[in-house]
């Protein structure tokens, strides 16, 4: 198979007033939007929980963590299910430095992804046809006496 080149993000990082709904929802609750970017990806409910509660466990365990770990995770796969550009250096910094933000691209690119069609081209195609064609039934002629030919009609033979 032939490999796709690589596309950009369908918005970039700091775009949230080209949806400013996506931005509102981000911004007033990101846990929120964090479940339904997971949702809709096809993860688990429960996957942004990763980001509230493993930084904090690490820390009571005395293991420094600035890396969230869902919002990575989610983008990295985000980027290689659609063959976005970017890299895991890029994929860090936007989850360190601007979550929110990144939580908000994902949302644009999947309400973006389910709007536009996926078209794919298939060649060599072979039409098998399972049904025969229909056929229509032929009264028997000429018509027995008392039975319908056609509808409200009856036809009666001496």
């Amino acid at each position: 198979m032939a490999e796709q080149p690589l596309i950009e993000w369908s918005s970039g990082l700091f775009d949230c007033f080209e949806d400013v709904g996506t931005c509102c929802y981000g911004f007033w609750c990101c846990p929120c939007l964090a479940i339904t970017v997971s949702e809709r990806f096809g993860e688990s409910r429960c996957l942004p929980c990763c980001d509230i509660c493993t930084p904090a466990i690490s820390a009571c365990c005395g293991i420094p963590m600035c890396v969230p770990p869902a919002v990575l995770s989610l983008r990295a796969a985000m980027r290689n299910r659609y063959g976005i550009k970017g890299s895991l250096c890029k994929d860090i910094a936007a989850a360190c430095f601007c979550g929110t933000c990144s939580w908000c691209q994902m949302h644009r690119e999947l309400k973006y992804r389910k709007k536009t069609p996926t078209v794919i081209v298939m060649q060599n195609q072979v039409n098998v046809q399972m049904q025969p064609a229909p056929a229509m039934m032929i009264p028997g002629y000429p018509p027995q006496a008392g039975f319908v030919n056609q509808p409200g009609v009856f036809v009666m033979s001496s």
